[in-house]
């Protein structure tokens, strides 16, 4: 049985009457850019996500560069944001010219260690940037708490947890911004690179807008500096399709994360993986099923040879990278994160997993551990 880590040829082939008519009518029309399809989905998935607004754009990084810019943050100024984090957070910070601020994890969640964030302000720290890694969602009621009492701004990095929610309310909406991404192998994916964000504030959504189109809301005139990056209209065509099915998709996943579970429970008891911890699924959804385990490597190439595709998210922290290693974070800067990098694998997970191939993930498993 072969097993791949995202299955989107299925996903497409279970769309595809739908998908291929709304890609014919972008091609038709001729509208390209900011065409219909467009507005369509700012307004289709502003009303998902219960705020006011939201605005397309040509991803998750230019989404956090412009909500930073947008907030006029720059040079001197400080972001907090995550040590365990993919490396494009990092970038929208370094494209305003300010500095990444970085806090450890919490070792049961992979999430920032909100008891650590307090300590790393400074009187040059602008905002905080949590980040809904894998699908959990941050501790948002203490992590606004700590904005308010600091005067701090918060932009959200949503990039993998669209749908979520804290407390029954959509993350991505309670701070200044909400990044999210529309990356294929997202739980609400394009067919090529795509973001958004989402604000309850109407001058920022404006901002965005023009900032997005170069700075311009009337052709030719550009009243401020902006760039290019604009959500085109065949990918939001992609995206008001599968819009539709969003909250299935992500129970599905929930449900597969339960069974996986459910069924490693025995192997989680004896020490020999470490499982995730099951939240309400109204929060948590299960854009990635991280477990740990001891020699991962040998784990893994098994598990490859078996015919199933497991992924590492992610095997260096950024900051002991080459780019980043000015910001002075060297090894053991952050033990949490550092700890778990070589231990973490994830297993398959999409809406289209079946019981069968949970099953066969699981034993085969057992036959390694």
């Amino acid at each position: 049985m072969n097993i791949p880590f995202v299955d989107l040829k299925t996903q497409y082939k279970n769309l595809q009457v739908e998908i291929d008519r709304a890609l014919k009518e972008v091609c038709v029309s001729a509208s390209f850019i900011l065409g219909p399809q467009v507005s369509q989905f700012e307004k289709s998935f502003a009303a998902y996500l219960e705020t006011p607004y939201t605005v397309g754009v040509a991803s998750a990084t230019d989404a956090l560069y412009l909500a930073f810019a947008a907030l006029g943050i720059g040079a001197q100024d400080e972001v907090i944001l995550p040590a365990n984090t993919f490396v494009a957070t990092a970038v929208g910070v370094v494209r305003c010219q300010a500095r990444p601020v970085l806090v450890d994890m919490d070792p049961e969640t992979y999430l920032i260690d909100v008891d650590k964030i307090e300590s790393a302000i400074t009187p040059r720290t602008k905002a905080i940037c949590p980040v809904h890694l894998y699908g959990r969602v941050c501790d948002m009621d203490r992590i606004m708490r700590i904005a308010a009492k600091r005067s701090l701004m918060v932009v959200e990095d949503n990039a993998q947890a669209v749908g979520a929610r804290w407390k029954g309310k959509r993350v991505g909406t309670f701070g200044e911004f909400g990044c999210f991404s529309f990356y294929p192998g997202k739980n609400l994916g394009a067919y090529g690179d795509g973001g958004a964000l989402a604000t309850s504030s109407e001058e920022l959504a404006q901002k965005i807008r023009r900032l997005r189109n170069y700075g311009s809301e009337q052709k030719y005139h550009y009243p401020e500096m902006g760039i290019n990056s604009r959500l085109d209209s065949l990918q939001a065509a992609v995206l008001n399709v599968k819009l539709n099915y969003i909250e299935s998709w992500n129970k599905k996943r929930w449900e597969a994360a339960q069974k996986y579970c459910d069924r490693l429970a025995p192997l989680a008891k004896r020490g020999l993986l470490k499982l995730p911890d099951l939240v309400s699924p109204a929060e948590h959804v299960f854009h990635l099923f991280v477990i740990q385990v001891e020699n991962r490597e040998r784990v893994m190439d098994y598990l490859a040879k078996k015919g199933i595709q497991t992924v590492i998210h992610y095997p260096i922290p950024f900051y002991l990278e080459g780019g980043y290693q000015y910001l002075g974070y060297g090894p053991g800067a952050f033990p949490a994160t550092e700890a778990a990098r070589g231990k973490i694998v994830s297993l398959p997970m999409y809406p289209e997993l079946t019981d069968e191939q949970i099953d066969y993930v699981v034993s085969t498993l057992k036959e390694i551990l």
